[in-house]
């Protein structure tokens, strides 16, 4: 993986966040549709991001971010990454980072997303529980996951 910088992004971020999310979103959430993409993309930018505690990996090479996570109350409300940055350990080191610095214990994963699901388990997360609708009250359903085991 290439080096990358964990920061804290600014408010000055977020278009650029945004944009990154709707890439991750498009190559990994593949049971949302445009109309759904659209409706949460100016959600995220105006209401999501600016509600959680953020970290976002900065590719030192690029200066552009490869990934981000977002936090509240002791839960990981989101962590996307670019595309192009999948497989290459970036979502671990995200997710260890927030494990360790803000006492995460607890994430809303989409049902529909296995990959996502698989990533959870692997990192010591279990279902406890499920919804029909995600927090927007849209028909995509959830998997509540605890953290059982911790891999840090």
């Amino acid at each position: 993986m290439p080096d990358v910088d964990l920061l804290s992004p600014t408010p000055g971020d977020y278009q650029a966040l945004t944009d990154l999310w709707e890439r991750s979103v498009r190559a990994t959430h593949t049971f949302l549709t445009e109309e759904a993409i659209r409706f949460f993309y100016p959600q995220v930018r105006d209401t999501f991001l600016p509600a959680v505690a953020l970290t976002a990996a900065r590719d030192r090479d690029t200066g552009l971010f490869a990934g981000f996570a977002g936090t509240a109350d002791g839960k990981l409300e989101m962590l996307f990454l670019d595309p192009t940055r999948r497989g290459q350990g970036l979502g671990r080191r995200l997710l260890e980072h927030c494990l360790r610095t803000q006492d995460i214990h607890s994430v809303d994963v989409n049902e529909d997303n296995p990959q996502a699901v698989a990533f959870y388990r692997h990192m010591g997360f279990t279902v406890i529980g499920r919804s029909e609708l995600d927090g927007s009250g849209k028909p995509f359903p959830l998997l509540h996951m605890r953290l059982t085991a911790t891999t840090v």
